[in-house]
């Protein structure tokens, strides 16, 4: 009986070893894949003027493959994803896992479900529909379309991740913890984000990594009032049609885009290494 159980216990850590190493073996192909078919059109354009130039016409007759506008806006977007949507994502997750009666987090937690279950098509969709129209109207611009529109609607796009991962953090962190910090006197407010926050710290982090990497890649949507274009929306714009040197030139950007994601992690865990040591 022993003997099976631990020939059971060795067949599921079997499993597990070779579900982490098929997950290991995608993300490396894809890095191989990248490289591969973006290296080319970087030594054919140059690095300095693909990365810095200011102007992509990849169908003129005479083409330019300048990607910088991409990645500010890019980058723009981000950091306005992050400045909206973290904060609100953050205190919801807090109010859910400590504040909330149960029946109200019942219903919120029902709606956060539903939120995540919607196509990224549809948020879209609504956007063109009700945000940017909206703006239109409100600003008196020519089009609404622009950085703002889309910096709102992926921020409400990635707002279930960051709750969802953020609330699961929140209440896996022991109850001890707080007790004990009652006990010393701290108000609940003061115990939930000086002793829990900082304890589910990790799990947060990764809620954050998560909904940031959706906004990244879910940017398709059309300056802060300005119609302007992000990296993703460069390569699923220009990809059904290209051929030769401007389809190379889309892998380049989805190679870009890869690092620029890699990156963002990776400040991200050094911030997090940093503070434990701290």
């Amino acid at each position: 009986m022993k003997r099976t159980k631990q020939l059971l216990e060795s067949a599921v850590h079997g499993v597990f070893l070779v579900l982490g190493l098929i997950t290991v073996g995608c993300v490396l192909m894809i890095t191989v894949y990248l490289v591969i078919s973006g290296i080319p059109a970087i030594r054919k354009i140059g690095l300095i003027p693909f990365l810095f130039g200011k102007t992509w016409a990849s169908t003129a007759a005479e083409p330019a493959f300048g990607i910088l506008p991409f990645i500010l806006t890019s980058i723009y977007g981000t950091a306005g994803v992050i400045l909206l949507g973290v904060p609100v994502g953050f205190l919801t997750a807090v109010y859910l896992a400590k504040l909330a009666p149960a029946k109200v987090k019942a219903l919120m937690q029902n709606a956060v479900s539903l939120l995540a279950g919607i196509p990224s098509v549809v948020y879209g969709l609504v956007g063109m529909l009700v945000l940017v129209p909206g703006l239109r109207t409100l600003f008196r611009l020519p089009d609404g379309s622009g950085l703002l529109a889309a910096i709102v609607v992926l921020a409400v796009m990635i707002l279930p991740s960051i709750i969802k991962v953020s609330v699961t953090a929140l209440e896996a962190v022991p109850k001890e913890y707080e007790a004990a910090s009652l006990a010393l006197g701290a108000t609940p407010i003061e115990t939930y984000f000086r002793v829990s926050v900082p304890a589910a710290k990790s799990g947060i982090a990764a809620a954050v990594v998560l909904g940031v990497g959706r906004a990244i890649g879910e940017a398709n949507m059309p300056g802060l009032f300005e119609s302007v274009r992000f990296l993703t929306t460069a390569v699923a714009s220009e990809m059904s049609y290209s051929g030769g040197l401007q389809r190379q030139a889309l892998f380049s950007i989805a190679l870009v885009l890869f690092l620029f994601i890699m990156l963002i992690n990776a400040v991200l865990n050094r911030f997090l290494k940093h503070s434990r040591e701290g």
